[in-house]
């Protein structure tokens, strides 16, 4: 008896190492499938969930772009391509109304910005339990399927602006006074005369321009990176406690059923917001490297 008794001990105290709990649920669906794998993460450390997903959603959407513009007709439109054909006139007019220099350029931007970010942030409607179990009867257990959720992702989208803003400046400006905005904005510098104070003040007004000049760089991509994935973040979250609550009995069932559907109807319009954010920052970025100081 001892033994069986010793053997029911085991056996009890697995099952609860395992049991379900709020911990563990909304820990396993914030795991990202990684590689290689390490506990403690790192900078070389791939997000495979986040980069497939988003790979994916860009084949999809951007072919069906592609395939409706080459299908495009100069008659009456049809529904496919009158829906396409308002969403480019829509970036099309945020885009005249900040910036009308490189339209050729920063209108394809702000469409592929606008229309990925937004497919990117909508995985957030898919019944995240149910995906979860259909990923890992296909052999992926750990696996987030909001790139946006990640900020890594969103860090990627806004240092890619960040590094296109940069070279608009230097394009617009040049390399020499790209640099020497570095410099002399936004207080200026004073005249130089033979006055050592003179050269005391030029040294002090250098470093507070450089200062204000390193601060408003920073806080683009961080602004920009920070806010999408908050948000995202935030909702993933919530929808997960949720669904928690759902699974505490019938009274939890209904309640959270009713207030899923209801941050369900809200969620879409943080979903398109925040997409609009993420692309209108983009253009107002690209159009501020443009001014002189």
């Amino acid at each position: 008896m001892a033994a069986e008794d010793h053997a029911e001990l085991v056996e009890h105290a697995e099952h609860a190492e395992h049991a379900l709990t709020p911990a563990s649920y909304i820990g396993h669906h914030l795991t990202f499938l990684q590689h290689p794998v390490k506990p403690e993460g790192g900078f070389w450390t791939l997000h495979m969930d986040t980069l497939g997903t988003s790979i994916v959603l860009g084949v999809l959407v951007f072919g069906f772009l592609a395939w409706v513009a080459r299908g495009a007709t100069s008659g009456v439109p049809g529904k496919r391509q009158a829906f396409v054909e308002l969403c480019l006139e829509f970036v099309n007019e945020q885009v005249r109304g900040i910036f009308d220099k490189s339209f050729e350029f920063v209108a394809p931007l702000a469409l592929t910005v606008f229309v990925w970010v937004l497919f990117m942030n909508a995985m957030d409607f898919l019944p995240v339990d149910i995906m979860a179990k259909g990923l890992a009867a296909a052999g992926l257990p750990e696996f987030r399927l909001v790139p946006t959720a990640d900020v890594n992702a969103t860090f990627a989208l806004a240092l890619t602006v960040w590094f296109l803003m940069i070279g608009f400046a230097i394009k617009a400006k040049g390399l020499g006074g790209f640099v020497h905005e570095l410099y002399a904005a936004p207080f200026g510098l004073p005249k130089l005369t033979f006055n050592p104070l003179t050269w005391i003040g030029v040294v002090l007004m250098v470093c507070a321009n450089f200062l204000f000049q390193m601060i408003e760089y920073i806080s683009k991509p961080l602004s920009h990176s920070l806010r999408l994935f908050g948000n995202m973040y935030a909702g993933e979250i919530i929808f997960l406690l949720l669904w928690l609550w759902a699974a505490t009995g019938l009274a939890g069932t209904i309640m959270g059923s009713i207030l899923g559907v209801g941050w369900a109807i809200f969620h879409i319009l943080i979903v398109a917001l925040q997409a609009f954010i993420f692309m209108m920052l983009t253009i107002v970025y690209l159009a501020m490297a443009h001014e002189h100081h």
